[in-house]
């Protein structure tokens, strides 16, 4: 399905898109594709276009929300610590889960784009247009749970007493459970420990030089030593036996 403009509409249709604000629609006339010869010049937009211009759409959707859970992600790993230092390492290691599901989101979406661009360039896109079309609906479910990542409130909810904050707490902790790998609870529980370590102080101590377990002695010394206490204590038996 094609959308044909003629040139002489061009000016039209840009000061039609500028008064959206949206760069996004702006963006759409640098996909348009000159076709014909010079006396009869038409503008063309092709499904491949808009696939292209999705695609672009979705990664600067990914690239601000890398920006702004930045920010949610070292909130989690600081209420991990304070959790800690409450001694509460349940909700300390709730906070580590939610932060590791939020990267799994964010690298998720990174390699479906890399997929996606790919398929793109392919010459054969009207054999692929299907999964291309399938890749970026997947692509906008990723983007609306990351969406639901963003708030602060739902972190602080971790540290929450409530009734309601428990049993958000509760709810998160068996999505979790469904959704973390064992590689990714391995890591989850190795910066627990990392968090544990610090909070004691023990990572500076375990870089103090450590002394020796055992003292190894020559046995060949031993003898010796062995041998000069027998002499020095004869005279005493001999004394004792007169």
């Amino acid at each position: 399905m094609y959308i044909v403009f003629k040139v002489s509409d061009m000016d039209q249709l840009v000061r039609l898109l500028s008064t959206f604000g949206d760069p996004h629609r702006i963006s759409q006339l640098s996909l348009c594709r000159i076709m014909g010869n010079s006396n009869s010049k038409k503008v063309e937009v092709t499904d491949q276009d808009r696939a292209v211009l999705e695609l672009k759409v979705q990664r600067d959707k990914i690239r601000q929300y890398q920006k702004r859970i930045q920010v949610v992600l070292d909130r989690e790993h600081a209420v991990a610590k304070q959790c800690l230092a409450k001694g509460d390492k349940q909700r300390a290691l709730l906070a580590l889960r939610k932060r590791k599901y939020q990267e799994q989101l964010m690298a998720k979406t990174d390699e479906q784009l890399e997929s996606l661009q790919e398929l793109t360039r392919s010459i054969e896109f009207a054999l692929v247009q299907k999964d291309v079309l399938y890749g970026l609906e997947q692509g906008n479910k990723v983007l609306k749970q990351l969406n639901k990542e963003m708030s602060l409130e739902r972190v602080e909810k971790i540290m929450d007493e409530s009734a309601e904050a428990v049993a958000y707490q509760q709810e998160v902790s068996e999505m979790l459970s469904g959704v973390i790998t064992n590689a990714e609870e391995d890591e989850v529980q190795e910066e627990l420990e990392a968090l544990e370590r610090e909070a004691l102080g023990l990572d500076k101590v375990s870089q103090l030089p450590q002394p020796p377990k055992e003292v190894h002695v020559d046995e060949s010394e031993e003898r010796e030593e062995g041998e000069e206490r027998k002499e020095a204590a004869e005279p005493r038996r001999q004394a004792i036996a007169e």
